[in-house]
């Protein structure tokens, strides 16, 4: 006869009890189960929501299936057309943690548990969750990172991240495109396009004013000494 633990459902055999099978038990029951607990990888594939549980090994098999809740990882691939929603086990005492690599191509993916709303994982992306006695929950802050480091997801939910490289020390726009004008006290010209060529840039306190150079106030001699100096 064997009990089960709480969270992982490892078998734990009564003293005196499983005469000729305590081997099989043991193998099936805790040594398979540990293994995948600590480095299993439970594929999923293509759509459909997919309810997790707890399997318990026996002395005849160990009955981990294609549902079996006790992975360390799970992992979607294939094509997805809307989002992949994996229930996992939940309960008042219960805990589980679950590293989710989302390798599938079209949907995102969510992991939660049951009537809750849980973690959604986009497309490229991978996270750790925990349950977290109520809901499956991302493990640390949402945007990553800290005071003085940045998270840098090549892809995933980072556009036109083929413009943005890191190379463990410096991160490097090779293209940006800001979305509104750069201000004058920033650096910035406060123009959203290019100047009329021949035009010079002055200043009117507040941004930078594109205009020939008659109406600066600036002679052409004037002109010629700014660009030979600055490089305009």
């Amino acid at each position: 006869m064997a009990a089960e633990t709480p969270n992982l459902s490892l078998v734990t055999p009564t003293q005196g009890t499983l005469s000729g099978t305590w081997g099989n038990t043991v193998n099936n029951g805790i040594t398979e189960y540990t293994d995948i607990a600590i480095a299993g990888t439970l594929t999923l594939n293509g759509d459909g929501a997919v309810t997790l549980a707890n399997t318990i090994g026996s002395a005849s098999a160990t009955n981990i299936g294609s549902t079996t809740a006790q992975y360390a990882i799970i992992k979607v691939t294939g094509t997805l057309t809307t989002t992949k929603v994996i229930t996992a086990p939940s309960g008042a005492s219960y805990s589980k943690t679950y590293v989710v690599l989302n390798n599938a191509t079209g949907g995102s993916v969510t992991i939660k548990a049951s009537g809750q709303t849980g973690v959604t994982i986009a497309v490229g992306d991978k996270a750790l969750v925990a349950f977290n006695g109520t809901d499956y929950v991302r493990v640390g802050a949402s945007a990553g990172g800290s005071d003085t480091q940045v998270q840098f997801n090549s892809g995933g939910n980072l556009a036109g991240s083929a413009n943005l490289t890191f190379n463990g020390t410096a991160l490097t726009a090779n293209t940006l495109t800001p979305t509104n004008a750069l201000g004058a006290v920033y650096g910035g010209t406060g123009l959203t396009a290019s100047g009329t060529d021949g035009n010079v840039l002055t200043s009117n306190g507040t941004t930078w004013v594109s205009q020939a150079p008659a109406a600066s106030g600036l002679t052409r001699a004037q002109v010629t000494t700014i660009s030979l100096v600055y490089g305009f």
